[in-house]
């Protein structure tokens, strides 16, 4: 009986996007365009992200520019006055969220194959 018959491992990993070796798009700037959606703000969504205003802005330029498109749209004074994600941000974030998915899968079943006998829902014992 082997000493790890009932451990189970799980890959993890971090995924991004990037163009000549700069990031274009992960986690952290999927966090921010969530909370920009949600909040309406750049500044509300920094302040709760616990970065200042100006690394979100210029995390926002450098994706918009890296991509070629906007994905902030910003009103301003009055009381409309905020931003707003483009439907090229939302879209954006649709298919990073597929792509995230899809790949997890993919490195689960990849280590299923490696290491069978630590895979979550192997029943085998070694």
């Amino acid at each position: 009986m082997s000493n790890h018959e009932d451990l189970k491992l799980k890959p993890r990993c971090k995924l991004w996007i990037e163009s000549e070796q700069k990031v274009v798009f992960g986690e952290g700037r999927m966090a921010l365009l969530q909370a920009i959606d949600r909040y309406g703000s750049i500044n509300q969504a920094a302040a709760k992200l616990q970065m200042s205003y100006r690394a979100a802005w210029g995390k926002l330029k450098a994706t918009e520019k890296r991509l070629g498109f906007k994905i902030i749209h910003k009103h301003i004074g009055g009381r409309a006055s905020g931003s707003e994600l483009t439907p090229e941000a939302k879209k954006l974030m649709q298919s990073y969220l597929l792509f995230k998915e899809e790949s997890i899968k993919a490195i689960e079943d990849i280590f299923a194959k490696y290491f069978p006998e630590f895979a979550e829902g192997n029943t085998n014992n070694l």
